[in-house]
């Protein structure tokens, strides 16, 4: 995943640049904002708008905030199922009880 964010980043960086250079006003999103319309696009399989958003902020950024979605979405479903973080975690991945 993390691979695909870096190639992304290149073709969304010289994007950035001529979109600046023509003048045009750009939002700006925070990494949270970038990580949550990722991991929802590519669970989507929708390739457009996950490369739209890995275009938003750094390679470094997306991946923390990925990480920090991931911990929370696991942490909810945990409390949701009454389980542990970690058996959830394994069951979302199709591993093995521990």
């Amino acid at each position: 995943m993390f691979g695909r964010v870096r190639e992304t980043w290149g073709k969304f960086r010289s994007a950035a640049r001529e979109e600046r250079a023509a003048g045009r006003g750009t939002r700006t999103h925070n990494l949270f904002e970038a990580a949550a319309v990722y991991v929802s696009a590519c669970a989507e399989d929708d390739q457009e708008r996950s490369d739209e958003a890995a275009g938003w902020v750094s390679p470094e950024a997306l991946s923390f905030g990925v990480n920090e979605l991931a911990c929370r979405a696991v942490i909810a479903l945990a409390r949701e199922r009454g389980e542990s973080p970690q058996t959830v975690a394994r069951d979302l991945l199709g591993l093995p009880a521990a």
